[in-house]
């Protein structure tokens, strides 16, 4: 297997960091449904505008969320397909971190 380069790695990890926050991942759910603008992704996170507009910044910037103005407004949508595999496999072992640390219990 060949190794990938640190500048791979540290793609990866900056990935990684864009998705290492609760209102980036809350972001990315309401975004996988449809495109939606910032003033509806405040309310809903029940954040102010420049927290949100931040969050999404750093989204956009991992390449995970992309951007449309239509006039004064900004709509976001996810761009990243495959994060529901990538959430999938996290919800996987939530669960089994659960299960094992039951059974010690």
């Amino acid at each position: 297997m060949r190794r990938k380069t640190p500048q791979q790695y540290e793609a990866r990890a900056r990935i990684a960091r864009a998705l290492a926050h609760p209102t980036r991942l809350l972001l990315l759910d309401l975004l996988k449904e449809r495109e939606t603008c910032v003033c509806d992704l405040t309310e809903i996170a029940g954040v102010d505008q420049s927290t949100v507009s931040k969050h999404l910044a750093i989204l956009r910037d991992a390449g995970l969320v992309a951007g449309r103005k239509e006039g004064a407004m900004t709509f976001y949508r996810q761009t990243a397909s495959c994060l529901e595999g990538f959430f999938g496999c996290l919800e996987t072992v939530l669960r089994e971190n659960l299960a094992s640390r039951s059974a010690v219990i």
